[in-house]
């Protein structure tokens, strides 16, 4: 005769139940304890306590394990992995039923936000080493991700210098006040704690109105000055870019940073700086958007022997389609041999300076026509009272070997599969991984976090690999030690 199956909540249990039963043998906390337990965290640079005096502290493998498993869970906030590690099984198992608190979660994080960067190039290195990167082709890309400071309390250096005004005369206020009450009474008049709440804020609108006039922005947030308005769609929020190179294999992220400037211009040989140092090598070819095109860049990436391919910006399309006025930029020769510049009617620009612009920093030559006095076609090529001016890069030779290697048919094909490599890292973070916003505060913090995305998206695809293939681990540099 059948019957319901229910709790019975007074069975007794002979024996304990073990630890090792309580989550099967492919979970993926298991391969979270095999990776964090296979590397040396003092080497590292992590914490390693050994005081026999004090209260007990919790270990940083414990702590590692937890922020590792939480974020490839969708557990970020503090709070919620506190909460995680009482309810969670994958975590209560990892923990050895240990319960660290969110203060202890969060110290951990605030004081290893370097740490976690060397968490990162540790799961590329095993990557590398299980042959999931082949290093052939790489494609690289920048995401904006909005700030945790909202946009509506963004201010201009005007509005700042009224908010330090009005905390300046309060201060004087009160020192007016201490003064007095000192000579009145006997001892010392302590500042009120109104008082020490200005102060704060008084220092918050001085390092925001410093970031303002070093980063020669016109707006910022006071209490998040590194943060900056980028446009997202439609829409302007307070945010900070975040890069990734992607291997086009198994889609491994290889490099990551995050910057605080909307556009992803001159990051690109310092990304396949990266990828160098990560892995040991670049990639054979990789592809790179407009956002990413730059003379100086393209030219440093050449001088380093980093082969890129690079989407080409809007201006060079429009000079490419020249034909259709006849004085545009493309028409004018560039002769490097004699220096100089010929017009379409033949005539020379002679050079006259070098100049930079950008911040980038790229260097070009200008070249000047003499003759535009009695030119009689003057008033169509330039309104310039000084006559047509052309900018030629210095790296206009490397230039033009980007242009005529974008034109082999094999490379366009391969520049347009770009998107079909490093897209989907994206919109797998903010879709799958629900990761559209930073939840710390500051440029330094927010490398930490993104390291911390970064390495749960290369820990989930290398656990796909762990679980048809033990070996995994000894792939990791320094083979299978305690984790300190």
């Amino acid at each position: 005769m059948g019957h319901e199956i229910r709790a019975d909540y007074d069975q007794m249990y002979l024996l304990p139940p073990a630890v090792e039963d309580w989550v099967p043998q492919d979970h993926p906390a298991r391969f979270i304890r095999e990776f964090v337990d296979s590397l040396d965290l003092k080497e590292l640079g992590f914490r390693v306590s050994r005081s026999e005096v004090g209260r007990p502290s919790y270990a940083s493998d414990l702590l590692l394990k937890v922020w590792l498993y939480g974020y490839v869970s969708k557990i970020r906030s503090t709070r919620s992995l506190e909460k995680a590690c009482r309810e969670n099984m994958g975590l209560i198992w990892l923990t050895g039923m240990n319960t660290p608190d969110h203060n202890s979660l969060w110290r951990f994080f605030h004081h290893h936000k370097e740490q976690l960067k060397g968490i990162f190039k540790q799961t590329v290195q095993v990557a590398a080493k299980c042959k999931l990167i082949g290093m052939v082709v790489n494609a690289l890309d920048g995401t904006r991700i909005r700030a945790t400071s909202s946009s509506n309390r963004v201010v201009n250096s005007e509005d700042l210098e009224k908010m330090l005004g009005r905390l300046d005369r309060l201060s004087a206020d009160f020192m007016t006040e201490i003064e007095r009450r000192e000579q009145e009474e006997i001892g010392e008049y302590s500042l009120p704690p109104s008082m020490h709440c200005a102060l704060r804020r008084k220092s918050q609108i001085q390092k925001a109105l410093k970031e303002l006039e070093e980063s020669e922005k016109q707006s910022v947030h006071r209490c998040e000055p590194e943060a900056r308005l980028m446009k997202n769609g439609r829409t302007f929020d307070l945010s900070y870019n975040a890069q990734a190179v992607a291997d086009k294999d198994n889609g491994i992220i290889v490099a990551q940073d995050v910057i605080n400037e909307g556009t992803d211009n001159g990051q690109l040989v310092p990304m396949l700086d990266q990828v160098h140092e990560n892995v040991g090598m670049v990639a054979q070819e990789n592809l790179a958007d407009t956002g990413y095109y730059s003379s100086s860049q393209i030219g440093l990436a050449e001088a380093r022997s980093y082969d890129v391919l690079v989407n080409p910006p809007p201006k060079e399309i429009m000079a490419m389609r020249g034909e259709a006025n006849p004085y545009h930029t493309s028409m004018f020769m560039y002769d490097e041999h004699n220096n100089c510049c010929i017009c379409p009617h033949g005539k020379r620009l002679a050079y006259v300076k070098n100049k930079v612009r950008g911040r980038n920093r790229n260097e070009f030559r200008v070249y000047q026509c003499r003759e535009y006095r009695t030119c009689p076609h003057s008033g169509q090529c330039s309104r310039n009272k000084r006559g047509r001016e052309i900018s030629i890069s210095v790296h206009q030779a490397v230039i033009e070997r980007q242009q005529a290697k974008r034109e082999v048919p094999a490379n366009k094909r391969l520049l347009a599969f770009r998107k079909a490599i490093i897209e989907p890292i994206f919109a797998w973070t903010k879709r799958h991984l629900s990761f559209d916003r930073w939840t710390v505060y500051g440029l330094e913090a927010v490398k930490a976090q993104w390291s911390l995305v970064c390495s749960a998206i290369n820990l989930k695809k290398l656990y796909k690999q762990w679980k048809s293939d033990s070996d995994v681990m000894s792939c990791i540099p320094g083979g299978s030690g305690s984790g300190g």
